[in-house]
């Protein structure tokens, strides 16, 4: 059992360095390798990946919110959209089809990373014009670099795009039960054109505030199993205090290098799975 715990241990502190970096949370990969790994059940790794969406949150959250990276109004805004959207999938549950939901936001996802590929100047902000609604709702703001020790101003556009896409993230993980790490960092990153680094750092911080809403639902179903759930904590808020440190070393272009296969990864499953070629 004690060498059990320690891999689990190894592999969450891994889970969380990736999922504080890209902003996706521990589950990405706490899931599937408890799964295949150490032959849990699908449930329990499910509970304990919740458990690492809140670990990944808390160690990494600090860090940012101290750094002001994370834009706290902007996370706060789109919270409001994913905590909708999740309503209205509970709800149209018996209605639309799951199989073309993941279909289409798979597509939706490998079109987001063409869109990343397509921008060459990562450590740059590019100029946009603010959207009318980021006015109103002063969700511009500014963070210090230390990739390339500058000061970074942006501005925020397309505020209703990213809210639309963020509802219907909410939808499908309503719908699903599916994480929706992806959805934030591409909500902000392609359609409100804020720099990667603070879209990670804020996906990071809504995630947290989404996994806590839950948690309790999965504790209530048997679904946390303690001797699971208590390494992976401890690992990924390890791993995720580390890869807070480590991400604002990296240069932006590094960062959406290494998110864009993560994303194509997970639009490919989404879209095996909506067209049920999956096992």
């Amino acid at each position: 059992m004690i060498i059990f715990s320690l891999q689990i241990l190894l592999i969450s502190i891994l889970a969380g360095i990736v999922g504080s970096v890209l902003g996706l949370g521990g589950g990405i990969i706490v899931t599937p390798a408890l799964t295949l790994l150490f032959g849990v059940s699908i449930e329990h790794a499910i509970g304990a990946s919740i458990i690492s969406v809140i670990a990944t949150s808390s160690g990494s959250a600090i860090a940012y919110i101290r750094d002001r990276i994370t834009n706290l109004r902007v996370g706060m805004f789109l919270e409001i959209a994913t905590t909708i959207g999740a309503i209205t999938g509970a709800f149209i549950g018996g209605i639309i089809a799951p199989n073309l939901l993941y279909i289409i936001f798979g597509l939706l996802l490998i079109y987001s990373a063409v869109n990343m590929i397509k921008k060459k100047k990562g450590d740059q902000q590019e100029q946009i014009e603010m959207h009318p609604a980021a006015q109103k709702l002063k969700l511009q703001g500014s963070y210090y670099d230390k990739a390339i020790k500058e000061n970074i101003s942006y501005n925020v556009g397309n505020v209703y795009g990213g809210f639309g896409v963020m509802y219907g993230a909410g939808i499908i993980s309503g719908l699903l039960g599916i994480g929706s790490g992806s959805f934030k960092v591409m909500a902000m990153d392609v359609f409100m054109k804020l720099p990667l680094k603070v879209s990670t750092a804020t996906s990071n911080f809504m995630m947290g505030v989404t996994g806590a809403a839950s948690a309790g639902v999965y504790l209530l179903r048997g679904d946390i199993d303690p001797h699971i759930a208590g390494p992976v904590a401890l690992g990924v808020l390890a791993g995720a205090t580390l890869g807070a440190q480590i991400m604002q070393r990296l240069k932006s272009k590094t960062i959406r290098m290494l998110f864009i296969p993560v994303l194509v990864y997970v639009a490919i499953q989404m879209i095996v799975q909506g067209m049920g070629l999956s096992k």
